[in-house]
């Protein structure tokens, strides 16, 4: 038996699909999924799963590179926003319009996770990134410039 980690069969396999510069979306309990996307369906009732649980999960499995939120969150959802930047704080940040999120980000990502949230605005992508002192820290190996920082 898994002791440690997400322990949800489906959402744990999903993740060991992910691979570099691959979106996941963990989105509201109100999103509408595409009906060809990898769905992750871990809603049980208002707020059952929360939004910021399921995304500090997931976090902690993977490697996040970037954090795409709409541009409604840095406005109308601050404090949502301000833990996204504390929680991601070595992360590459950028929005896009609630449209994009809803549609071009959703058809993009290859997997989405839906909670059980009832947050505005409260669907954010992640996309996937490599441990950058694994693949670069090795001797002889010289880091691109853009990974340099993180060694």
């Amino acid at each position: 038996m898994k002791r440690t980690g997400i322990l949800n069969a489906q959402l744990s396999g999903a993740l060991a699909t992910l691979g570099h510069t691959d979106l996941i979306l963990v989105v509201d309990a109100g999103f509408p999924i595409p009906r060809d996307a990898q769905r992750v369906d871990l809603a049980i009732a208002q707020n059952l799963p929360d939004l910021r649980t399921v995304i500090s999960l997931i976090a902690d499995e993977i490697i996040v590179e970037g954090v795409v939120r709409a541009d409604d969150v840095t406005s109308n959802n601050p404090n949502l926003d301000e833990w996204l930047l504390d929680r991601f704080a070595d992360a590459e940040f950028s929005t896009r319009t609630h449209a994009d999120m809803l549609g071009e980000l959703a058809r993009q990502a290859k997997v989405i996770v839906r909670t059980g949230a009832f947050e505005p605005w409260g669907n954010i992508g992640l996309f996937c990134g490599v441990d950058v002192p694994q693949w670069f820290g090795g001797e002889g190996v010289i880091a691109p410039d853009y990974y340099a920082s993180k060694l």
